[in-house]
């Protein structure tokens, strides 16, 4: 997902890179119950015909699949924050403390064929930065004609 946020006049603008969600916490939370509930359900049948251990199995099961939904979930918390103002192009990862700064006039941006799929790179004076690894191809292409953009008007506004 990406949202170009409004900023205040001579505040850098702002890219954010998210990826894409398909539940928020609530749909988490029911989806996870809705399974737990077919797991235990069968076992009931299961223990109900004579397997005892059945109903133990279904409830770790439970609480497997949930731990791994929400991991995958909590994983979507991550994205990347791109100001771009007229002297710095800044790249913060969210969560983290990981920011990569460059210069605005120099920086390029460009997608490259790696290891079969599209990177979305920033380079500038011999360094590299992929950006928007857990955006889609459509998304990622997406994303670096809004950077292209965002730093043409920011330059053509210095110039002047």
């Amino acid at each position: 997902m990406i949202v170009l946020r409004p900023t205040a006049a001579g505040q850098p603008r702002v890219l954010w890179l998210r990826p894409n969600r398909a539940l928020d916490k609530r749909g988490l939370r029911r989806l996870i119950l809705g399974l737990a509930a077919v797991a235990l359900a069968t076992a009931a049948f299961g223990a109900w015909q004579g397997n005892v251990f059945a109903p133990v199995f279904a409830l770790v099961e439970a609480f497997v699949v949930g731990f791994a939904l929400g991991a995958a979930w909590r994983a979507g918390d991550r994205g990347e924050r791109i100001a771009v103002g007229p002297d710095t192009l800044e790249v913060r990862v969210v969560p983290g403390r990981r920011v990569s700064r460059f210069q605005t006039y120099w920086v390029r941006v460009g997608l490259v064929q790696g290891n079969g799929r599209q990177r979305l790179l920033l380079k500038s004076h011999g360094n590299e930065l992929e950006i928007g690894a857990f955006l889609g191809e459509e998304e990622r292409a997406e994303a670096s004609k809004k950077l292209m953009v965002l730093l043409s008007e920011t330059l053509g506004q210095t110039r002047r």
